[in-house]
């Protein structure tokens, strides 16, 4: 199996997978109980909040445990406006992940004013309108720090900067960039972040977000006193404990990983383009994610790239998990401007910490031969613009 779909969910890396298997064998207390099993969870819960707070450059109290990246960004945007009623007006970009962008329709829907900045063609913001944008009704600016289908990384400190000018919050959703690239709160200068387990080989079901001391927000969950109040219900304590450890493992490899995934992303990104006509690439050349690779086969339809693809246990994905089995194109490739047909043949290919070489020879053999034979059949003809 070659699985190139790490954007998506990552595998759990055998440390992640140790350590929790030892804490349920063990551990079975309620932290919110008083008793000593209760208080032994507890302590592990803040042991692992310690961890990932110290890898974002935060104190243990400010960050926020959740049920996945999804439920942190709808906390971030949802709690804010929830907490200035006297202000009816958010920012956010084009291309943001699905949580963000349904979030963002959901506040139009109850009267929010909601400004949507436009990208360039490799998915970079419009500062100038995200400056014009700005109001004194402004809660919130929540912009992207990695785009999850093009990797395209936005220029935060930027942006924290602009809102901070104008007295606005700034969040923003690292769920694609954290563990990947440095995400330090502080040298981001937000006020706000998302992140999530699953994208770093760590299980799914589990989420955080970073609130910096002192912003004013509104818990999004009621009925209990978990998480200082901020987030009601008993903590996914074995999701937490593999968050923690997952976190540990990045830290220990000091992000080693990052090195080795850029320089298959680069073999297969050359690979691909070499081989194949008629291949179009997404994203901006340089300043991304390198192991987030996004091609357009014109004359194609991704679905059947990818199922043909999954028939030699290869697997890609045509954008956001979260949009799989949607008949519209991607709203990020719409975003960049290209055509609803060559957005609909657009693939990507997410590399992580368990690909290797032959991964990387083995798509190169089977990919030119598909897209050969499915050209062969297709009955479109596609020019690049």
């Amino acid at each position: 199996m070659v699985y190139l779909d790490n954007n998506a969910t990552t595998p759990l890396d055998p440390a992640v997978a140790e350590k929790m298997s030892e804490f349920l064998k063990e551990h079975f207390g309620n932290p919110s109980s008083l008793y000593p099993i209760g208080r032994e969870v507890k302590d592990i819960i803040n042991e692992a909040r310690e961890i990932i707070a110290k890898a974002l450059g935060a104190s243990r109290s400010e960050i926020v445990f959740t049920g996945s990246g999804t439920e942190a960004d709808n906390f971030a945007i949802r709690g804010v406006l929830n907490a200035f009623p006297e202000k009816n007006e958010m920012i956010t970009s084009a291309i943001e992940h699905p949580a963000v962008i349904q979030t963002a329709n959901f506040l139009e829907q109850k009267g929010v004013k909601v400004s949507y900045v436009p990208v360039d063609e490799h998915g970079m913001i419009d500062l100038e309108f995200l400056k014009e944008a700005i109001t004194p009704q402004t809660a919130l600016i929540s912009i992207m720090f990695a785009n999850n289908e093009l990797g395209t990384i936005q220029p935060i400190e930027t942006v924290s900067k602009i809102a901070k000018e104008k007295g606005v919050l700034i969040h923003t959703d690292a769920v694609q960039s954290f563990g990947k690239i440095d995400v330090d709160v502080n040298a981001l200068g937000v006020d706000l972040l998302s992140i999530s387990a699953h994208k770093i080989y760590g299980p799914k079901g589990v989420g955080a977000l970073y609130i910096r001391k002192g912003t004013k927000i509104s818990p999004l969950i009621y009925g209990g006193h978990q998480e200082r109040e901020m987030r009601a219900g008993t903590e996914n304590t074995i999701g937490i404990v593999g968050f923690g450890e997952a976190v540990r493992v990045i830290k220990e490899r000091g992000y080693k990983d990052k090195k080795r995934i850029e320089k298959l992303s680069k073999s297969l990104k050359r690979g691909v383009e070499e081989k194949i006509p008629k291949v179009k690439f997404n994203g901006h050349e340089k300043k991304r994610i390198k192991g987030t690779l996004n091609f357009s086969f014109l004359g194609l339809e991704a679905e059947a790239i990818l199922l043909a693809l999954a028939t030699k246990e290869i697997y890609v994905s045509t954008g956001s998990a979260c949009s799989e089995g949607a008949e519209e194109e991607s709203h990020v490739l719409s975003a960049i401007g290209l055509r609803p047909e060559i957005a609909r043949s657009s693939i990507r290919m997410s590399l992580g910490r368990f690909n290797t070489e032959e991964d990387i020879d083995i798509v190169l053999s089977e990919l030119p031969e598909i897209v050969e034979k499915l050209r062969q059949i297709s009955s479109f003809e596609i020019e690049e613009d």
